[in-house]
């Protein structure tokens, strides 16, 4: 069984399914691998220009799995500390990639998010819902922190810190609608997928390193230490843009033509 489907819908899109639904599709290593290993993949294929990520039957991603976890890479003749760490390093490296994939990311949350799930979802750029999706951030709710895999540095900075405060602090189930509220997802959908790949193909008709650009932009600036410091960045990529490509005069001119502009990337 192939526990990652790819997708390509439309050209300029991939959809990656985590597949495997009889565990809502949970985090284990013979899944979270090849999704990691997926992902670099695509990262390299320049035809690729927006990735939709969601999970196949009634869940997005139930977190870890804890009665079939896999063994991760590369771990032979380890001791039980050691074993920990490359596991975590294993997981912790699916999140660094969905953030450094030159590509925006779309979460297709078609159901659970939980802990590890929840992770996932936030470390993509955008995140749709559908009216079944519901998130947890579920590891206080095993006696552990409620803190994993980047879950207390994206959260707050996803829905502020009170909201975030909540969420962890209770390990209450949040509904779509709430999520909705509060700025987790940014659109409620069905299909949700669907919704996915039409975003997915409207970044694709955009300056392909205007998009890239923003991603970035996006990721350092909630993580800027101030407002002063962080403007002349997003300036020299506004500019860089402006003088070394003709971006700007064929929006001008497909405005002026009513037409949709076709985007060069070049001078």
């Amino acid at each position: 069984m192939d526990f990652v489907l790819i997708d390509r819908p439309v050209p300029s899109v991939a959809v990656v399914t985590m597949n495997r639904p009889e565990r809502m599709n949970a985090m284990a290593f013979d899944v979270m691998v090849p999704v990691r290993d997926t992902l670099r993949e695509i990262g390299n294929d320049n035809s690729i220009r927006a990735v939709v990520l969601t999970g196949a039957g009634d869940g997005f991603s139930a977190g870890a799995d804890q009665k079939s976890a896999g063994r991760p890479p590369h771990t032979e003749g380890l001791t039980r500390p050691t074993y920990a760490l490359r596991s975590l390093e294993v997981l912790e490296d699916v999140i660094l990639t969905l953030r450094r994939l030159h590509q925006p990311v779309i979460a297709a949350v078609n159901g659970a998010a939980i802990g590890g799930g929840l992770c996932l979802a936030l470390a993509c750029d955008v995140r749709i819902a559908s009216d079944a999706a519901y998130f947890r951030a579920a590891g206080i709710n095993n006696g552990l922190t409620a803190s994993e895999l980047g879950l207390s540095y994206l959260l707050p900075r996803t829905v502020g810190l009170s909201h975030a405060a909540d969420i962890m602090l209770t390990g209450r189930d949040v509904p779509a609608e709430e999520a909705l509220r509060i700025g987790l997802v940014s659109r409620l959908v069905d299909p949700v997928v669907d919704e996915a790949v039409a975003m997915g193909e409207r970044m694709a008709e955009l300056s392909l390193p205007g998009i890239e650009l923003t991603k970035r932009s996006l990721q350092a600036g909630v993580a800027a230490t101030s407002l002063e410091n962080y403007m002349p960045s997003e300036g020299l990529g506004q500019l860089y843009l402006r003088l070394l490509t003709d971006n700007f005069e064929e929006a001008t001119l497909a405005r002026n033509e009513g037409r949709k502009p076709v985007f060069r990337d070049d001078r």
